[in-house]
């Protein structure tokens, strides 16, 4: 078991904190500064949030002796990444009046807000539970929001194998009442044992915990970057089960050999609703009580499996749920993205996936998203649903209503946006980086766009725009926007400097590596130039960008 002594600051903090209270109350009442005291920020991740400042503006007001502008964003809890109309319009609201505007798409399926002050916090949560939307469990050392394959077309039996998402989330959901005692209504719980909670305990787990369910041979969920996995085993038209993996993560730390990227081990087969949960359950419990606590930057679940053994981990999961995994069952991927424009469900409903770069839901001089979804989401014809490539899909339309959607999708241009942006643009995924992470070495969701701008044209003059390449961008190595699965994926190192990976594969199925370190932009486009040249010239019939670079020993 892990040990109890030498905890982590945090370890000691989450103990402490009265089932996730800490002292927040206290801090929302301190109007001297708009940050809460340093132990809260740790406790409020669990509510959903992160503190931040805006790192543009750090250096002006240090200069005029000024605080540093705190803000904070929430994110939502959304299994699966399916939102009502409804509560769409009323996200919309809380973003104009207690955010900066903007809807953020993020990569596990939810949205979040930025710029959200200490003032307005409670007001924001608040309107989140008047319209059955919260925050809880979003964040922290705790089951993060579970991601699964997005659209129909994946498989008829989509909505029975998406239900596992509210399933799963429900079953790994906190007992704490902190976050409706704190932000809802202010009453202090009489009765602590209603609040007990088994699974949890005191310390909840050592890191965060991500879960992520796949529909081959569509991998568009990166299902093996999760602690764990789920791979759907189709068989006649029916859903036979779920192989399992677990170990998937990819954080790291530059310069720290200890920590590295991982792709989930597949562990076993289980046929049963039942089976499935109990794994799933069992397999926290693992984490919880085998998981570093003195060292978070080894606290994933990779780690501990890396540490104990793959059977010997495994041989514990299997005893705590009382049977033994059965043998993995085949199974394949061989695409992994967005299916854009119109689709035509077996249920007879239309969907229609627009196309969202690096997930920012604003109105600009380009193109008004945010004023066209309102709008579409006010017909009360549709709803909508996230894809982790940061995307949204525009759900359940009638036939009868469909003209009424397409003609609005028209006239905001959302079409035509969709329909003209380039293949690596739609493949592409950036973190949110700058100005707000705290973490962010370098730029990502801000720079991506301009830096694609020059890249579609070597792209256009090797002949290769029709080319599926996946590139992605973080502005550090904690592995937000997914960049150590890319074919191309970029790195933040410092301000304006990137680490340039290559050889991950179109499937998500193999981590990439460093091909060059460090580079500024100029840099960036001599080597993608070569590469793709190169590329164009040397390529087998039908090989990918990721697997030629590996064939060719580049990594």
């Amino acid at each position: 078991m892990a040990e109890k002594n030498n905890l982590s600051a945090i370890e000691k903090i989450k103990v402490a904190s009265d089932g996730l209270r800490g002292t927040i109350k206290e801090s929302l009442a301190d109007e001297i500064t708009g940050a809460i005291r340093e132990d809260d920020q740790a406790v409020i991740k669990f509510h959903g949030m992160y503190q931040q400042d805006d790192r543009d503006r750090r250096e002006e007001r240090a200069e005029k002796k000024l605080d540093r502008l705190y803000s904070f964003m929430i994110r939502l809890r959304l299994p699966g990444g399916f939102i009502s109309a409804k509560k769409w319009i009323a996200a919309n609201e809380i973003a104009n009046e207690n955010s900066t505007g903007v809807i953020k798409i993020t990569t596990r399926q939810t949205i979040q807000l930025h710029g959200i002050v200490k003032s307005k916090i409670k007001p924001t949560i608040s309107a989140f539970n008047k319209a059955n939307l919260d925050s809880i469990a979003t964040c922290g050392d705790i089951n993060r929001n579970v991601t699964c394959a997005s659209h129909p077309a994946q498989s008829p039996l989509h909505a029975e194998i998406f239900a596992y998402a509210s399933k799963i989330s429900d079953l790994l959901f906190p007992k704490t009442k902190a976050y409706y005692e704190i932000w809802i209504d202010d009453e202090k719980i009489a009765d602590k044992n209603e609040e007990v909670d088994p699974l949890y305990q005191e310390r909840y787990l050592p890191r965060k915990l991500k879960i992520g369910i796949a529909i081959p041979p569509n991998n568009e969920v990166d299902v093996l970057i999760n602690d764990i996995a789920l791979i759907a085993i189709i068989e006649n038209g029916q859903l036979k089960g779920f192989n399992i993996a677990a170990g998937g993560g990819l954080s790291a730390t530059h310069g720290n050999a200890a920590t590295y990227a991982r792709l989930a081990t597949v562990l076993g087969f289980v046929d049963t609703e039942e089976k499935v949960m109990k794994t799933i359950y069992e397999i926290v419990t693992v984490q919880r009580d085998y998981g570093n606590r003195s060292d978070r930057k080894l606290a994933r679940l990779k780690y501990t499996i890396d540490n104990l053994g793959v059977e010997k981990y495994k041989e514990e999961v299997e005893k705590r749920t009382g049977f033994k995994l059965e043998p993995a069952r085949p199974y394949t991927f061989n695409e992994r993205k967005d299916f854009y424009g119109w689709y035509k469900g077996q249920n007879g409903l239309w969907y229609y996936t627009l196309f969202v770069e690096n997930g920012r839901v604003l109105d600009d001089e380009k193109l008004a998203i945010k004023t066209a979804l309102l709008e579409i989401a006010k017909t009360d014809k549709c709803n909508f649903h996230f894809t982790s490539s940061q995307n949204i899909i525009i759900t359940d339309v009638a036939e009868a209503d469909k003209a009424v959607i397409d003609k609005l999708l028209q006239e905001f241009r959302l079409i035509e946006h969709t329909d003209n942006a380039s293949l690596i643009r739609k493949n592409a995924i950036a973190c949110v980086a700058l100005p707000t992470c705290p973490l962010a070495l370098a730029e990502a969701q801000r720079y991506l766009p301009g830096l694609l701008d020059k890249v579609e044209p070597l792209l256009v003059k090797h002949k290769l725009d029709k080319e599926d390449i996946i590139l992605r961008m973080t502005g550090c190595p904690n592995g937000c926007g997914r960049s150590a699965v890319a074919e191309i994926g970029f790195i933040g190192t410092a301000p304006g400097k990137y680490n340039l990976h290559l050889g991950g594969d179109n499937e998500g199925l193999r981590l990439n590596k460093i091909y060059k370190e460090n580079l500024e932009e100029a840099e960036i486009l001599t080597e993608l130039d070569s590469l793709f040249g190169n590329f164009k010239a040397e390529k087998n019939t039908a090989e990918k960008f990721g697997d030629y670079t590996v064939r060719k020993q580049l990594v």
